[in-house]
């Protein structure tokens, strides 16, 4: 959870709490609140609209003519190393179109989000360390391909507050939990304020959606009068024994579950929607996601993320035609997303992540795991994703792979220079967002990455 209520004290108890450790009740309260940036943002809000599994870039955002008339026949510059062994060259069989009026091209299977091309720019020399999913999932969401650090959410909440003292910072929506789970949004060694708050949105009755969340015993009244005697005792306890991080995330989490009784419900109702709009986005757990996103956002929540789906629906290594399905469950709710985000003039100071953990190979998979020869083995070497809104400079695509779409080799973008160029959107140097943890500094970016300047408007 990622903020807190400061309980009635006396301007002694005040000071006599705050002077008993760091991240106490009462400081927590500053922690939470919204914070000043080092220097003016372009965007309040960053949606981050996650492809879980690895989306094929050669059959999405980059396309390959090449791979056409090489189609089942051997790379002529050999294959990269990847998971598994993978055998000639296929074709993708979508076709591309020249989208928008800057004839950035994208396949057919993404139509309708092609219809906001002018908004987005696509990297399409994305690139990172490992081709297998936990430490590509972990450097996407954490800048680390190991576990036990931060996730951009966190980083981001921790760094510039929260608006709505109703709802949580950080919010994660997912029907069940993509590989790894709980740790993707983990706040790790920050204060536990700042982890994400996971609701899985395969249910559209709010009540249903987040459960156990309205006391059905107790009024509202009751329950204040609860949580301050919980506080007291709490902060004699803290007087007492000192600083107690598992404590404090107890008392953060006890009053922001009784503040969210007043919002959440309200936020997370997507029946509140006019019935046209919801049509727009269309069914599904992923296009409710997109919806209550937009709705979260226009409340001042600063992140939310929305997976796919769960476990790696994308991870398409039998039949890479399962992604017309795919884009067929995403494809609308995420230009509905990018249309009334702008028709609200959100879009402005909103940041749009689209992009999964890596890319996939442009030859066929041969390896002894699959049935049907007719999919693509995971590709760290050069993938894509997509970023809109928030400064972004709309209608370009950025850096290139080889001619068959397999390695990043013009203007190669690093997850790190993502993260960097988001957080400086956001009004954040990832140089100077740090925290102290185990005799060392540590930052998102770790010891890398360079802003995208060539991509901010």
């Amino acid at each position: 959870m990622s903020f807190t209520r400061m309980a009635k004290l006396t301007r002694r108890d005040a000071l006599a709490t705050m002077g008993s450790g760091f991240g106490l009740l009462g400081l927590s309260n500053l922690m939470a609140s919204p914070r000043g940036p080092h220097f003016a943002p372009k965007a309040k809000h960053v949606i981050y609209l996650f492809l879980n599994g690895g989306p094929s870039q050669v059959d999405t955002f980059d396309p390959k003519p090449m791979l056409t008339k090489y189609h089942g026949k051997p790379a002529p510059t050999g294959n990269l190393k990847t998971e598994r062994r993978t055998g000639a060259l296929l074709s993708s069989p979508f076709q591309f179109r020249k989208c928008g009026q800057s004839g950035v091209e994208m396949s057919e299977i993404f139509s309708e989000l092609g219809k906001h091309i002018d908004d987005i720019c696509i990297i399409r020399s994305m690139h990172t360390e490992r081709p297998n999913h936990e430490p590509s999932l972990f450097m996407l969401n954490c800048g680390h391909v190991l576990p036990g650090h931060p996730s951009m959410g966190s980083w981001l909440d921790y760094g510039l507050g929260t608006e709505n003292q109703n709802l949580p910072g950080f919010v994660v929506l997912c029907p069940g939990l993509p590989v790894i789970g709980p740790q993707l949004w983990s706040s790790a060694f920050l204060p536990a304020i700042y982890q994400g708050t996971h609701i899985p949105n395969n249910e559209t009755d709010p009540e249903k959606l987040i459960q156990h969340l309205r006391n059905k015993q107790l009024s509202s009244e009751e329950q204040r009068q609860q949580l301050d005697l919980l506080g007291k005792l709490n902060r004699m306890h803290l007087k007492r024994e000192g600083a107690d991080p598992q404590l404090e995330s107890r008392i953060e989490s006890m009053e922001i579950a009784y503040r969210m009784q007043t919002e959440a419900f309200e936020a997370f109702d997507i029946t509140k929607e006019p019935q046209a709009v919801r049509e727009r986005y269309g069914d599904g757990a992923f296009a409710r996601g997109c919806l209550v996103a937009r709705r979260l956002v226009e409340r001042g929540v600063r992140m939310v993320q929305v997976y796919f789906g769960d476990g790696q629906p994308w991870d398409n290594h039998d039949d890479i035609l399962i992604h017309r399905r795919l884009a067929q469950q995403s494809d609308r709710p995420m230009a509905a997303l990018l249309e009334d985000l702008k028709r609200a003039g959100l879009l402005k100071e909103t940041v749009v992540m689209i992009g999964g953990e890596f890319g996939r190979t442009p030859s066929v998979e041969v390896s002894g795991l699959v049935k049907f020869q007719n999919g693509r083995d995971h590709n760290n070497h050069g993938f894509s994703m997509l970023l809109a809104g928030g400064g972004i400079k709309g209608g370009m695509s950025y850096g290139a792979t080889d001619e068959f779409g397999f390695k990043a080799v013009e203007n190669p973008v690093h997850p790190h220079d993502v993260h960097a160029t988001v957080l400086h959107l956001m009004g954040l140097d990832h140089k100077r967002l740090t925290y102290r943890y185990s005799g060392r500094d540590f930052r998102l970016t770790d010891v890398a990455g360079n802003v995208l300047h060539e991509i901010l408007a």
